[in-house]
């Protein structure tokens, strides 16, 4: 049963799902379970893909979403709990949709006056050849082709050469939404933003190194041995500042609420330029966002407690 006014919430830590991320979403779900029982909070595990998830989440306060991908990440969930009546942590349903379209959200972020990528999307049921002529005349090589809708790098092919682009493209499913972008070499670094009494504040971004791949693939993210994370990244700080303000602009021009995490290439000349954002972030203790946070003297358990008084306990409308 839900609680009594002025008692500690009755908290529902949503994870699982069905999505490719689903192993992800666990493991922040299980971080940020023990953080809020560590800290006397009532909580449970909800997995969205348990047979009486919607019985169960109608009887608690808030849904702390740690949860990521589809159908939990792009509005999906978000219009559930809005629905019935749940607060929730994290964007709403605009934000959140618009979020998780990566082609769509690069079209925001650019309204906001951030440099982004070109774009080359893929047309469904379109013939390998004339996607092939489509992406070199709209990116050109080399590139990267991303699905539309994934997180975690999953999906994405690093193509150099016209038969590596070719193969490429001719194995993937065009009805499920795919893009390119140009391949910029540079530093990988993501930033996150916290909002904290109605105020935004960045994260000392950080820079990822990929140790044994061209790029951060989906394999690199996962293995902590094909990676090295840098927190506070070493940029000069005029880079850093534009980073933080870029990461900014973004989670306000898509109207995100609670925290989301932007990810950047950072060439060698210094040149910033936005990939993607993240609307519900990873939660593990070794993930991202908690780095970042711990870099600015906020540790795991009261990263968890400010994240969980974003959620919307007003019962306002919001899009």
């Amino acid at each position: 049963m839900a609680s009594e006014p002025n008692e500690t919430p009755f908290v529902a830590v949503v994870t699982g799902g069905k999505s490719t991320e689903r192993e992800r979403s666990l493991l922040s779900g299980k971080a940020v379970f023990e953080s809020l029982t560590r800290q006397g909070y009532r909580a449970v595990m909800l997995d969205t893909t348990a047979a009486d998830f919607e019985a169960e989440i109608r009887q608690v306060d808030v849904a702390f979403l740690a949860i990521a991908g589809q159908y939990a990440e792009d509005g999906k969930l978000q219009g559930f709990l809005e629905t019935i009546g749940v607060p929730y942590t994290g964007s709403g349903v605009l934000a959140s949709a618009l979020g998780m379209d990566k082609v769509v959200s690069k079209q925001v972020a650019a309204s906001a006056g951030i440099e982004v990528a070109a774009t080359g999307r893929i047309e469904p049921g379109a013939e390998t050849p004339a996607i092939v002529s489509h992406l070199l005349g709209e990116v050109g090589l080399p590139l990267i082709i991303k699905p539309v809708a994934e997180g975690g790098s999953i999906g994405m092919v690093l193509a150099r050469d016209l038969e590596t682009l070719t193969a490429a493209v001719a194995r993937i499913d065009t009805t499920q939404g795919w893009f390119a972008e140009p391949f910029v070499e540079g530093t990988p670094v993501t930033c996150g933003v916290l909002d904290v009494d109605n105020s935004l504040m960045p994260l000392p971004p950080l820079e990822t190194v990929p140790t044994a791949a061209e790029f951060y693939d989906y394999a690199s993210k996962r293995d902590d041995s094909l990676h090295e994370y840098r927190c506070p990244a070493d940029f000069p700080a005029d880079v850093t500042a534009f980073v933080q303000s870029s990461a900014v602009a973004v989670h306000r021009e898509l109207g995100c609420s609670g925290y989301s995490r932007s990810d950047f290439i950072v060439t060698r000349s210094g040149q910033v330029v936005w990939l993607e954002v993240n609307t519900l972030p990873g939660l593990s203790h070794g993930g991202n966002l908690a780095t970042m946070a711990g870099a600015a003297g906020i540790d795991y358990d009261q990263l968890v407690r400010m994240l969980l008084a974003s959620a919307d306990l007003s019962g306002g409308y919001r899009p």
